[in-house]
């Protein structure tokens, strides 16, 4: 009598890339509002292909850009963690395709798999780290470290893989949200590398990684 076959090993990625129960897969525009401070909080979502920035807008209306994700990241997760509404806004910078997952399914398969909590926590943890480094970077370095910083994370310089030198389109004004600083600084900034052969404009932004030099430099 043949032996029942074994149930292929559960693959995280495989189940963030299909539809099912609780489960939907969109691809997006760019400027498309993913979700908006104050909505519900009632699901989370993961990054196949894109970028994603995550803003935050104060009482008197003055935004800051708190973080932008890329391939690979979860966002939303504070749903999880008690969060009724959203404390930011989720917004596409270029064509992107995401998952979002209801909240109940991803407690359910954080629970049921233990290779989905390994990743849901790798993110966790990167987060956590860069969020340290964020405000070592803010504290310590000058506002042009800080630039040259952003546009080598924007390139995935310091992530696996190879990084991806030619990056999505952001304006000055959101860089000078992320960095904070003035869009004068930045643009200031980013002449300056430009003259240096750190980036290159030819219809779009090309980080080089001879930019390193301006963070290594003390």
């Amino acid at each position: 009598m043949p032996l029942p076959k074994k149930a292929p090993a559960f693959n995280a990625r495989t189940f963030l890339s299909k539809v099912g129960t609780g489960r939907t897969v969109a691809a997006h525009r760019n400027n498309h509002v993913v979700f908006s401070q104050g909505d519900s909080a009632d699901s989370i979502f993961y990054i196949h292909k894109g970028k994603i920035k995550i803003s935050v807008v104060s009482n008197r209306g003055k935004e800051a850009v708190i973080a932008i994700l890329g391939a690979g990241d979860f966002f939303g997760e504070g749903a999880l963690a008690g969060q009724l509404n959203r404390m930011s806004t989720a917004t596409c910078m270029g064509p992107a395709s995401i998952t979002r997952l209801d909240k109940t399914a991803a407690v359910r398969v954080l629970h049921e798999e233990s290779a989905f909590s390994e990743l849901f926590l790798q993110h966790l943890l990167a987060r956590s780290i860069r969020i340290e480094e964020d405000l070592v970077d803010q504290l310590f370095n000058s506002s042009e470290k800080r630039l040259a910083r952003v546009l080598l994370l924007l390139a995935n310089f310091g992530k696996e893989g190879k990084p991806e030198t030619v990056i999505a389109k952001i304006s000055q004004q959101t860089l000078a949200e992320i960095v904070g600083t003035t869009r004068s600084r930045v643009s200031f900034f980013m002449n300056k590398f430009r003259k240096l052969g750190f980036v290159s404009y030819n219809g779009h932004l090309e980080v080089h990684s001879s930019l390193l030099n301006v963070v290594l430099h003390d």
